[in-house]
């Protein structure tokens, strides 16, 4: 386990619908996560740049571009941060929080991550 407490991590959240911001918010928040929040690409990657970010949640579909565009600008700033593209908040959304806080809070690469969760 890492010596890193949780509420020093500080979570990236990326999501243009308000309803799903405020779900996604709330899950990190009671993982014990620090969130920052950016709605559109250009603001995600403006406090990717202005603040120190351990990891971000990217959703696929922004009003101004592509999450696979905005990954790619983001490894450009910052290579090492992980993201975690997703489509949209669903019945898939628990595991890939859980998915996302293991390799977040163990640095394990995602194959360990995996194992762990099926554990």
């Amino acid at each position: 386990m890492s010596d890193i407490k949780m509420d020093d991590i500080k979570v990236l959240c990326v999501e243009n619908r308000p309803e799903y911001m405020d779900a996604l918010t709330d899950m990190l928040k009671t993982a014990g996560y620090q969130v920052i929040t950016a709605t559109n690409g250009d603001r995600a990657l403006h406090l990717l740049t202005a603040r120190h970010v351990d990891g971000v949640l990217l959703e696929y579909d922004l009003p101004d571009a592509t999450g696979i565009a905005i990954r790619e600008k983001m490894k450009r700033i910052n290579p090492d941060v992980p993201i975690l593209l997703f489509c949209g908040v669903g019945s898939d959304t628990p595991f890939l929080l859980r998915f996302f806080d293991s390799y977040l809070r163990n640095k394990m690469s995602p194959e360990e991550v995996f194992e762990e969760l099926d554990s």
